[in-house]
């Protein structure tokens, strides 16, 4: 009897999950209409955001740079801006020293499909080496010391904080990385604090406890840029984060005004941008 209660429960709690995979309610947001929406980057690597005056000559952060440069690449060509870009991964490391060896170049060959671009794809005529600044910390909540999981599929180049990949378990391969909030990011890199007019997070599920952390210290980017990870294993426990960090959102005052009905959110503020 036992036994057989424990197998209707398991397969209530498998019926559930498949269930979940299907979609989110946020997945279903679309677009909003009257923005100036801008999208650059290649179709894996790239981002939507408004097109905001606030942009020209700025400073973004760009959290998660994997191997595909082409959003930050993009944005400081257009806007004659730096984009601070956050990511201790050893391949993203290595895809940035590669970009640094080519800067001022054109591109010589075209994006290919996938996250993995040669970096003579890149146009990086007139780009200057400041404006594609690496910081080799990963973002979290804390300034401590992380273990930086490996991806279930070893050809896959994004490490995780949170293991998601794996269950959320904490006894997989990994490696282990600096870890600071964005605050810190900020001070480091002479960015104030109620001057950020992007924020771009890519960063594996780590994304909610940064989120959550970044309105505690009050730091209010006008957009943000967010993968939420998470829907790409899609469970209740991942679903239930999602929800945590946009209600979070939300009660603070932002909106979302696109999602690509995957895993890609734009968030403004609506103090800003009304």
């Amino acid at each position: 009897m036992i036994q057989r209660i424990a197998n209707r429960v398991r397969a209530w709690a498998t019926m559930l999950d498949a269930q979940i995979k299907r979609t989110h309610p946020l997945q279903q947001i679309g677009t909003a209409e009257g923005y100036d929406l801008v999208h650059l980057g290649t179709g894996y690597g790239g981002w939507t955001f408004v097109n905001d005056p606030a942009l020209q000559g700025a400073t973004i952060v760009s959290a998660g740079l994997g191997e595909d440069a082409s959003f930050d690449v993009e944005f400081v060509r257009r806007y004659g801006a730096r984009s601070v870009i956050v990511d201790p991964t050893p391949r993203a490391v290595a895809h940035h020293g590669a970009i640094m060896g080519r800067i001022g170049q054109p591109r010589t060959t075209d994006y290919v499909g996938g996250g993995d671009q040669p970096v003579d794809s890149y146009d990086l005529s007139g780009v200057s080496a400041e404006q594609l600044t690496l910081d080799q910390r990963a973002l979290w909540n804390d300034e401590t010391t992380v273990r930086f999981f490996r991806p279930r599929n070893p050809s896959n180049v994004s490490h995780s904080i949170l293991n998601y990949q794996h269950a959320y378990r904490d006894d997989t391969d990994h490696i282990e990385v600096p870890a600071v909030p964005l605050s810190r990011i900020l001070s480091d890199h002479g960015i104030a604090a109620d001057g950020l007019p992007l924020l771009k997070l890519d960063i594996e599920g780590a994304e909610v406890e940064v989120i959550e952390r970044m309105l505690y210290d009050g730091i209010r980017p006008r957009q943000l840029c967010v993968e939420y990870d998470e829907f790409n294993v899609a469970t209740r426990r991942a679903f239930a984060r999602i929800d945590r960090a946009h209600g979070r959102l939300t009660d603070a005052g932002y909106r979302c005004i696109h999602t690509d009905g995957k895993a890609d959110f734009l968030y403004i503020d609506t103090r800003v941008f009304g």
